[in-house]
């Protein structure tokens, strides 16, 4: 058992990968494709789920694939925060792959199997990242999971899509070349690559170059979307919705934060961070973009380009969290990863919802639709509630660590940016809700055809919502228990 164990990170991949060349063998056969899609997403979950005792045991496991350069192999690990990704990732991919099957045959949408197969591929791109043991497969992965997104994101192929997906690539892959120029400038100071618990960079280089080496890898990982680098985000949302669900909640922005998480407790340390004065930079960049960005989608009349800009702001809840340099703050930071995922899903896919069955994209248009989708509505506003820290949904869980990190890190400045972001959450998404359930439609007449979405689409759209009101009443199930032995090993300290 222990063999098989010991290679299952490589067939998580690998499953994944081979459903996507079926998908493209079977393209022409609908239910096939759609059925090699939904068995690799179940399989891929049972996989990851076959790690997870011994991960829970406080056990990694690891698998060399290829000599890449001395000291640093093309090589994967599973640790108790990569396996926190893979997790979500899986679980959502599986969700998100019923919810796009409702959803492309709703809208009769052209290039289905491009579709299925650039999704199959991401997911594997997506948990390599998490699976990574080193900065270069890192690197690797990632660089993977920016081209195959690419034709998601240009999908429906107007000019409004070709134009997004330029900047899209442009952002992205500038930041793939930063991500390199770190990555390689990290080898040169120390020789390695790998990702130790609690840092390896202390006394490879001056103060000044490891402050540019960590600017380095904030502008590669510019998938977190910090503020000003932000602006490929809200372009993306021309994509179809299942592929702004994949890139809010399932891989490529959660592969942004998970990446700078990564960099600050397996690469720097947080002691080494906190000698460096990288706490405040980061504190900075965090609370100007989670005030800036709710302000934008203020403005936003879109319900995706507001939640964009949503996404854009709640994914620096998560540098702020390593900002603070404290337990309770990093935390918050990993604890912000699977809990935003499951709630911004549900939000997407309510919105997608919205777009299939009644027309509606602009929140203005939105009048009196519980009407019509009840649970459509409830769930998307149970998710809102969740995104505003309030009970009974998750949410509110990684924002009381973020607030203890706060006082903590001896940051109590942070806990005005968290109180002044809640208000501001409060502000885009209640009146959404108010639109929704208490306004009368200009035209009655204009919701008479409206139904509830198929439930290949409704199902997953209560699951995510449901999912997110049990992690509030089971935390510990097995995020915060993963966390808790993650936050060990990069502080040294005894797993209770």
């Amino acid at each position: 058992m222990a063999d098989i164990t010991g290679i299952l990170p490589a067939i998580t991949i690998a499953i994944p990968l081979v459903a996507a060349v079926l998908i493209l063998i079977v393209g022409r056969y609908e239910n096939i494709r759609e059925g090699v899609t939904i068995a690799a997403a179940i399989a891929m979950l049972c996989s990851i789920l076959a790690m997870l005792p011994e991960v829970l045991s406080g056990a990694r496991i690891s698998i060399s694939l290829l000599p890449m350069v001395p000291g640093g192999d093309f090589a994967l690990r599973v640790d108790a925060f990569g396996m926190v990704f893979a997790l979500v990732a899986s679980i959502l991919w599986l969700l998100n792959s019923f919810y796009a099957i409702g959803y492309m045959r709703a809208l009769k949408e052209h290039a289905q199997t491009r579709f299925f197969f650039c999704l199959a591929v991401a997911i594997a791109a997506a948990v390599g990242i998490a699976f990574s043991a080193n900065l270069l497969t890192l690197f690797v992965f990632y660089e993977i999971l920016t081209i195959i997104t690419y034709p998601l994101v240009v999908h429906v192929e107007t000019p409004e899509a070709m134009k997004a997906g330029r900047k899209y690539l442009a952002y992205l892959l500038v930041g793939g070349i930063f991500l390199l120029a770190a990555t390689v400038l990290t080898y040169l100071l120390t020789g390695m690559t790998d990702f130790v618990p609690g840092g390896f960079l202390a006394g490879s280089g001056s103060d000044l170059i490891l402050r540019i080496l960590f600017l380095l890898f904030m502008v590669g990982f510019v998938k977190a979307a910090w503020m000003p680098i932000h602006g490929w985000l809200p372009a993306a949302m021309v994509a179809p919705t299942p592929v702004s669900a994949f890139l809010h909640a399932v891989a490529v922005v959660t592969a942004g934060v998970f990446g700078i998480v990564r960099i600050a407790g397996w690469v720097f340390g947080m002691d080494l961070m906190a000698s460096l004065g990288l706490g405040i930079f980061l504190a900075v960049i965090a609370s100007f973009t989670i005030i800036t960005a709710s302000l934008f989608a203020l403005t936003e009349d879109n319900l995706k380009r507001r939640l964009a800009y949503s996404t854009v702001s709640q994914l620096s809840y998560i540098l702020l969290g390593v900002s603070m340099l404290s337990i309770a703050g990093m935390t918050g930071a990993m604890a912000h990863i699977p809990i935003h995922a499951f709630m911004k899903i549900t939000l997407f896919m309510a919105a997608g919802a919205f777009i299939v069955s009644a027309g509606k994209e602009s929140i203005s248009d939105m009048k009196g639709l519980f009407r019509k989708m009840p649970v459509t509505v409830l769930m998307f506003s149970a998710a809102a509630i969740g995104i505003c820290g309030l009970p009974p949904l998750a949410g509110i869980i990684s924002k009381i660590y973020l607030a203890l990190g706060a006082v903590e890190g001896g940051m109590p400045i942070l806990l005005l940016v968290i109180i002044i972001s809640a208000v501001l959450n409060a502000a885009y998404f209640f009146p959404i809700i108010y639109t929704m359930i208490f306004e009368h439609p200009d035209d009655e007449r204009s919701l008479d055809a409206v139904t509830e979405p198929p439930l290949t689409m409704l199902v997953p759209i209560v699951l995510t919502a449901s999912i997110s009101v049990l992690i509030f009443f089971f935390p510990s199930m097995p995020f915060m228990d993963l966390i808790e032995i993650a936050i060990a090993e990069i502080t040294q300290s005894v797993i209770p």
